[in-house]
C-alpha cells in the first residue's frame, strides 16, 4: 500500500513537472513568436532554449536553494548564483545561435520571424528561471508546513496516549492493603463459617467489578459512585467492627448526575489508610451534597498531627486526575488539626471534562 502511494505521488509530481515545461515552451512560442506568422519557425527556435532553461533552472530547484539558500549560507548562495548566471549566459547564447544556425532554413523572404531582440530573449529565459525559484520556495514552505503539521498532530497523538496512561493509572487508586485486610477478614469469617462471608463476598465482587472494569468508562453516574462507596464503607464495617464510627450524609437532587468513575473513592480509602484511633475508635464523617451546578463533597477523619507528617501519595494522586479532568475548574482544601484532617471537593456538574 505504502509502495503504490508512493508511485502514485511520484507519477503525479512527474505529471506535473511536465505540463509545467509545456507550458514554458508555449510561453516561449508566443513571447518570441507575436506578432510574425512564421509559427515553424519560431516553434523550432523555441526547442533550443528549452534544455538550458530546464538545466538552470533544476539547478536552482535541487541544488542553489536546498544546499545554501534554506540552510541560510546566503553569502555563497549568491556568488553561486553569480556563477551560476555568467556560466548560463554563456549556453543561452550557444542555444539562440545554434537555435537560429538550425532554424535558418525556415526563414520567409529573408526576413528574421523572431520579434525579440537578443535581450529580450535571454530576459525571457531568466524569467522562467524566477519563476522556477519562486515556484520551488512556495513548495518548500509548503512542505514545511506539512511536516510541521504532521509533526504537531504525532506529538499532540503522543502526548494524549501518555495522558490517557496517566489518567488510566490514576484512576486505580484502591491501596493494595485494602484487598489484603479485606481477604484476611473474609478468611476470618470463613473459618468462623460467620454468615456475613457471603454478603462481604459478594460486596468485594461488586467493588472490585468497578475498580477493573467499570472505572474505563469516562462517566458513570453518582449513584453508582455513591453505592460502591457504601460497599467499600460495609467492608470496612466488618473488619474495624466495634473499632469504627462512620458517618455517611448524602443530599443529591438528581438521579441523573453523571460523573467521572473513581472519582470520590479514593478520598474515602485514604480516610481509612491514613486515619488513627482515639478511645479505640476511628472516625470518618462523609458530606456528599449536589446542587445545579456544583458536587460538595467533604470528608473528616481522626488523625493525629506529627511535626513530619507529609501528604501522602493517594492525595497526590487524586489530585493530578482532577488536573487533568477539570484544568483549574475545581477547589480541594485539606486541613490538618490536631485531631482531625479534612478534605473539601468541590466539582462543576456542568460543561465539565
Amino acid at each position: 500500500m505504502k509502495k503504490t502511494t508512493s508511485i502514485l505521488k511520484w507519477l503525479a509530481t512527474t505529471a506535473i513537472h511536465l505540463l509545467f515545461w509545456i507550458g514554458v515552451y508555449f510561453f516561449y512560442t508566443y513571447f518570441l513568436g507575436y506578432g510574425t506568422s512564421n509559427t515553424a519557425y519560431v516553434n523550432k527556435f523555441s526547442l533550443f532554449l528549452m534544455p538550458i532553461t530546464i538545466c538552470t533552472g533544476y539547478f536552482f530547484l535541487l541544488f542553489l536553494i536546498p544546499k545554501y539558500l534554506l540552510q541560510k549560507k546566503q553569502v555563497l548562495f549568491i556568488v553561486y548564483t553569480i556563477y551560476t548566471f555568467i556560466v548560463s549566459s554563456f549556453f543561452i547564447l550557444l542555444s539562440i545561435l545554434y537555435g537560429l544556425v538550425f532554424s535558418y532554413d525556415l526563414t520567409i523572404n529573408e526576413a528574421s520571424p523572431l520579434t525579440k531582440t537578443l535581450p529580450f530573449i535571454v530576459f525571457g529565459v531568466y524569467f522562467v528561471v524566477l519563476v522556477v525559484i519562486m515556484l520551488g520556495l512556495v513548495m518548500h514552505n509548503y512542505n514545511s508546513a506539512l511536516k510541521s503539521e504532521d509533526l504537531k498532530n504525532k506529538f499532540l497523538k503522543t502526548q494524549l496516549q501518555l495522558k490517557e496512561q496517566e489518567l488510566k493509572f490514576l484512576k486505580m487508586q484502591i491501596h493494595p492493603h485494602f484487598l489484603f485486610n479485606t481477604l484476611n477478614t473474609l478468611y476470618g469469617f470463613a473459618l468462623k463459617k460467620s454468615d456475613n462471608a457471603p454478603d462481604m463476598i459478594l460486596k468485594l465482587s461488586n467493588l472490585l467489578d468497578y475498580i477493573l472494569y467499570q472505572v474505563e468508562k469516562p462517566k458513570v453516574l453518582l449513584s453508582n459512585e455513591v453505592q460502591h462507596i457504601e460497599d467499600y464503607i460495609s467492608l470496612e464495617k466488618m473488619r474495624f467492627q466495634e473499632n469504627l464510627q462512620i458517618n455517611f450524609e448524602k443530599e443529591i437532587h438528581s438521579d441523573l448526575i453523571q460523573i467521572a468513575p473513581m472519582i470520590l473513592l479514593p478520598f474515602v480509602e485514604n480516610a481509612f489508610k491514613h486515619g488513627n484511633h482515639f478511645n479505640g475508635k476511628l472516625s470518618i464523617d462523609i458530606r456528599l451534597k449536589t446542587s445545579d451546578n456544583s458536587l460538595f463533597f467533604n470528608i473528616e477523619n481522626s488523625a493525629k498531627k506529627t511535626i513530619n507528617s507529609k501528604k501522602g501519595i493517594g492525595l497526590e494522586n487524586i489530585k493530578k486526575r482532577l488536573e487533568m479532568l477539570f484544568d483549574n475548574n475545581f477547589n480541594l482544601d485539606t486541613n490538618q488539626t490536631d485531631t482531625k484532617y479534612v478534605v473539601s471537593l468541590k466539582l462543576p456538574l456542568k460543561n465539565e471534562y
